[in-house]
């Protein structure tokens, strides 16, 4: 097998490019200025805890942007692999040929439909409840959207590249809100000073239980049937950036994580503080506003475990996120527009108080 790994490098961060350039203006400000920070760190190699030069930062956001302008008419081109040009959306067949080389490659659609793709090393290969895990390491292209782990049918790949930054920034700039969940998560995981400094040097242990996290949500979307997968696109694709995708996708992650192979009925069941503590730092206010009963019973969970009563409010929440998917389901089979009346019905208070835009 003949396999350019600098052309085919070149290949997949040309891509993310088009797609940066093509979806930036789906970020709130805040967001974006956070995604280019990262991606500048990660093109400069630089570790989550490390800041590069603020003058450096600028000039290098202004040159992306002329990038990203430049890219504008631009279409997402073919891969090379093995001498043969493959779709850059063809994961599969790009895979089946570059998994033996040691290197993995990602492609899919994340939010509002915008395309990401990655390429990175493989370190670890596992299988768990009839699903194929890779873990990754050092990635040679991303797009900004660098999300910690992904599932393709029933392969599911965890980037550990992307999940360290990611709990980095979430342990740096940590919200009021997050900021006792994450404490407790700390401490859990035997971390009793909280300066950044002194977490720096101990982060492996929260790190292994936000794979696990990660992990767990991947196997129970695979096998949650609360959503079939081919009408779940559909919807997504007909509603991208609005209220509706913002409530299905919110919905689809509450049935993965109360799923019985989720990762709530995990942490519960090998009593995991760190766990709990660390999904409750992860939830954002979306999610909170369409469970309020399940947050307020995982928030006391963090600061008195009580499992019994935990399980019931994750049983409790799986039965009301079946119940708003069927609605949904129905509401779309009635016309897209009694889908969006459905959504304004049974989540207009809560999303009212949120921004559409959520990141």
């Amino acid at each position: 097998m003949s396999l350019d790994l600098d052309l085919l490098s070149q290949q997949v961060r040309r891509n993310c490019d088009v797609s940066d350039a093509r979806h930036a203006g789906m970020f709130s400000i805040c967001g974006l200025a956070l995604r280019l920070r990262d991606l500048f760190k990660w093109e400069r190699g630089l570790n989550p805890w490390e800041e590069g030069d603020p003058a450096e930062v600028l000039d290098w956001i202004g040159a992306r942007e002329e990038h990203w302008e430049s890219l504008a008419a631009f279409e997402y081109a073919p891969l090379t692999v093995d001498d043969r040009s493959i779709d850059p959306f063809d994961a599969e067949r790009v895979n089946d040929r570059l998994l033996p080389t040691g290197w993995c490659y990602g492609a899919g659609y994340a939010r509002g439909l915008k395309p990401v793709f990655f390429l990175a090393e493989v370190l670890e290969q596992s299988e768990i409840e009839a699903c194929r895990v890779l873990t990754l390491g050092r990635e040679r292209a991303r797009d900004l959207l660098s999300l910690p782990a992904v599932s393709q049918d029933r392969l599911i790949l965890m980037r550990r590249d992307a999940a360290l930054r990611a709990l980095w920034d979430q342990i740096a700039f940590v919200t009021p809100s997050a900021r006792c969940a994450m404490e407790a998560a700390l401490d859990a995981c035997g971390v009793a000073d909280h300066r950044l400094s002194a977490v720096r040097r101990d982060l492996a242990g929260l790190l292994a239980v936000q794979e696990q996290l990660h992990l767990r949500h991947e196997v129970g979307e695979i096998h949650d049937s609360g959503f079939p997968r081919e009408l779940w696109r559909e919807i997504v694709a007909a509603f991208p950036l609005t209220r509706v995708e913002l409530v299905l996708r919110r919905i689809k992650d509450i049935l993965a994580d109360t799923h019985p192979l989720g990762p709530l009925h995990y942490f519960c069941s090998v009593r995991s503080v760190a766990g709990i503590a660390l999904y409750c730092a992860n939830s954002d206010r979306v999610a909170r506003a369409l469970f309020p009963e399940m947050a307020r019973a995982l928030d006391e969970a963090v600061v008195r475990p009580e499992w019994a009563g935990l399980e019931r409010a994750v049983a409790d929440g799986r039965e009301s996120a079946q119940a708003h998917a069927a609605a949904l389901l129905t509401g779309y089979g009635d016309g897209p527009a009694r889908l969006e009346a459905v959504v304004e019905q049974r989540f207009g208070a809560a999303l009212g108080r949120l921004p559409q835009d959520a990141d």
